[in-house]
């Protein structure tokens, strides 16, 4: 038996239940994405159906199935004291990763399991598929699980999977057949390759185990399922002996290699199963899919306003005159005019350049998770609203009075493309995309925008994962959030936090080598009322193609200073790159006006290059909030409907030993968009980062407003990928 890591702090029966508890409020999220009920006859083409290990398979053992691209798939599986919480998510048509949270529960009454009553462990996997199944050949698939975990679960296998329809049976059969390594060969083995590596107790985990990959006992395994409607069923041969469970731990009998399993399509998104495995035991598994193409519920936006030719209400030529750009207040009136006309789709007008042919538009966008969506309401209503004589439009999205980007097109295009068959293409095809520059000192500003204040009330949840006596913890309240605006440019931010519930302060204390700049959390979830955020920012153009930011105050909730960026970003280029500097102090613990003596030069420079698919690769070079240096990679896929779905890991100069549990920083990040949920525009969501463990090596400031987020929204590529949503 291969483990890492196992020396942890004490963890209790009741946390396997509490984990379980917790995070079936997952499927309290269904509801609304079960809204749609089956027609009769159920005609949904389903997803694979998912294992325990929450993978595309039979019940215990893997399938070369893949899930729809961008599916993600998070499931609950329960047998013989054994919990699993996975998440399942097709990065790419080809790609699979998964991450998986599990709890074993003790029940040798001698002997506690590596010291502990039930024991948590979590592990990444990933499987490529080698290639498609055709008409003759079946889907072949080859997997990695529990990679870079502590090795417990560490498997490696090769699976190939044939779909029939055969006529004499209704309905749909797939045949599995492949063989394993590690656990998954560690029943009725055929044949050894090699010497498998081993772990020894103590060491920190999340290291690649390369030296146990397709090493050591190799075994078969099989199975079939069978589909018709909204039931499945499903039997396998399974080639893990599970000789810890089995053997030490005391957790059930294994009496049999075959296992059994109903399986039932409660609606489109969620899939019930129960099984008899292993001879011995009842199983249950709850599986939840989701895809960030399909919407939970529909958008619902109002129409835009068409477009009307200028020939069918300016007929004349004298109405095409530029005599009216040398007139104040014919200028004053049109910017009203178009003013209100944005203000009726949620878009704020900044300010607005008119000459005799050409207008130049500054627009905040507060309702529309897209840019595009907002460009195409802003050309519509400047069609609507200006002089015939006005041909070129060039529209600016803002953020902060920051000028992001600037779209040029033609009025003439745009009265000439809205109902052509590819209207989106075709006027892409003549709208230019350039940088922003800074407003003219001719633009008339609208009034009563600055000085501005701001203010909300939202509540707020702070989880903390992956304590060992208590796998989830979360604490719950509400943020009180200001906003003082004086001029374009310039922003004084604050948020007042007021905790309600929660039990976060009562995790395990910190116990890093280290400076506790993160794994100090339970002493800073101490108190009530904390002021979270209180900060004063400058954000302007020093040049072409150059962003800046200028920040100063309390930062978040550990950490409060002095922060700087540059970013060179050219608006039609793929690539960009930023400077950050900040000189910050660790806050007190009760979060009010005063600082402890840790204080840090902190600062990384950024690359960021947009890859096909909207996938996001960045790179960050630098010293850490600890002192420690290295860096950071990041891979983000961003979807047209505001989802965002991602990895990272940073490796610094710290060693594994001196980083403990998890040996590096790594984790993965998920952003689901209000809008997606409610079908009402927002550019509002919720984010989520899963780390296996929260340690204080690579960890970085959170500084409000970093620029490239923002910036890139308005530049040529996102702006193309969501080009159809110009007419929405």
């Amino acid at each position: 038996m291969t483990r890492r890591n196992f020396q942890t702090a004490q963890r209790s029966p009741a946390g396997l239940r509490r984990m379980l508890t917790g995070v079936a409020g997952l499927a309290l999220l269904t509801q609304p994405l079960a809204a749609q009920e089956a027609p009769a006859g159920f005609a949904w083409e389903t997803p694979p159906s998912l294992n325990f290990y929450g993978a595309p398979g039979l019940i215990d053992m893997p399938s070369a199935e893949m899930l729809p691209d961008a599916q993600f798939a998070p499931s609950l599986s329960y047998f013989a004291g054994q919990g699993r919480v996975n998440l399942q998510a097709q990065a790419l048509p080809w790609m699979t990763l998964a991450f998986r949270y599990t709890g074993i529960r003790n029940g040798n009454p001698n002997q506690l399991l590596f010291g502990f009553n039930t024991y948590y462990d979590r592990n990444f996997d990933v499987r490529f598929r080698l290639w498609e199944e055709g008409r003759y050949r079946p889907a072949v698939a080859v997997g990695l699980q529990d990679f870079a975990g502590t090795g417990l679960f560490g498997s490696e296998y090769i699976v190939a999977t044939k779909t029939f329809e055969p006529e004499a049976l209704p309905g749909r059969l797939k045949v599995t057949a492949g063989l394993g390594w590690g656990r998954f060969g560690s029943q009725g083995a055929i044949a050894t390759l090699g010497t498998r590596g081993s772990f020894t107790a103590g060491d920190t985990g999340g290291e690649l185990s390369t030296d146990q990959w397709f090493r050591g006992d190799v075994a078969p395994f099989a199975g079939v399922e069978w589909t018709h409607g909204k039931w499945g069923v499903k039997a396998e041969y399974s080639s893990d002996a599970y000789e810890l469970e089995t053997g030490s731990a005391q957790v059930f009998e294994r009496r049999s290699s075959f296992n059994f399993g109903v399986e039932y399509q409660a609606s489109r998104q969620l899939r019930l199963g129960a099984y008899y495995l292993y001879g011995s035991e009842f199983g249950v598994t709850a599986q939840i899919q989701m895809n960030p193409r399909h919407p939970a519920t529909k958008m619902q936006v109002p129409a835009p306003t068409p477009v009307v030719p200028r020939s069918t209400w300016a007929p004349e030529e004298a109405l095409w005159s530029e005599a009216w750009a040398e007139s104040r207040s014919a200028r004053v009136k049109a910017r009203d005019l178009l003013a209100e006309a944005l203000k009726q789709d949620g878009l704020i007008l900044e300010s607005v350049t008119l000459e005799g042919t050409r207008a130049e538009a500054r627009i905040r966008n507060t309702r529309y998770g897209s840019e595009s969506l907002a460009l195409g309401r802003t050309a519509r209503a400047m069609a609507r609203t200006l002089p015939p004589s006005v041909e070129t439009f060039r529209i600016v999205p803002t953020a902060r009075g920051l000028g992001l980007g600037a779209v040029e097109l033609r009025r003439s295009d745009l009265e000439a493309l809205e109902f052509t068959p590819e209207a989106a293409d075709a006027l892409w095809a003549v709208t230019g995309v350039q940088d922003a520059g800074v407003a003219s000192a001719e633009a008339l500003v609208s009034e009563e925008l600055y000085p501005s204040f701001s203010s909300s009330i939202s509540p707020y949840a702070s989880p903390s994962y992956f304590d060992p006596s208590v796998p989830f913890r979360i604490d719950l309240g509400v943020d009180l959030k200001a906003g003082y605006s004086p001029a374009p440019g310039w922003h004084i931010g604050g948020t007042i936090r007021q905790r309600f519930w929660g039990n976060v302060a009562d995790g395990r204390p910190g116990n890093s080598r280290l400076q506790p700049v993160r794994t100090d959390a339970r002493e800073y979830a101490q108190y009530d009322t904390t002021l979270n955020q209180l900060y004063v920012e400058r954000r302007w153009k020093p040049g072409h193609n150059l962003y800046a930011r200028a920040s100063a105050g309390y930062f978040e909730s550990m950490f409060g200073g002095l922060s700087g960026e540059v970013l060179w970003k050219p608006v039609n280029s793929a690539l960009g790159l930023g400077l950050e500097l900040n000189y910050v102090r660790q806050r007190d613990f009760e979060q009010r006006l005063g600082f402890q003596d840790y204080d840090v030069l902190t600062g990384h420079a950024s690359a960021y290059l947009e890859l096909p698919k909207s996938y996001l690769l960045q790179v960050d070079a630098g010293r850490y909030l600890a002192g420690d240096l290295g860096a950071t990679v990041s891979l983000t896929r961003t979807f047209n409907n505001g989802w965002r779905l991602g990895g990272f890991f940073t490796l610094t100069d710290v060693s594994a030993e001196d980083f403990g549990e998890g040996s590096f920083d790594k984790g993965i990040t998920l952003t689901v968009p209000v809008a997606w949920l409610l079908g009402q525009p927002s550019r509002n969501g919720y984010g989520l980062t899963i780390r296996p463990t929260q340690r204080d090596g690579g960890q970085r400031v959170s500084v409000p407003g970093r620029l490239y987020g923002q910036v890139r929204e308005a530049h040529r590529r996102s702006l193309e990928q969501q080009r159809a949503r110009f007419w929405e």
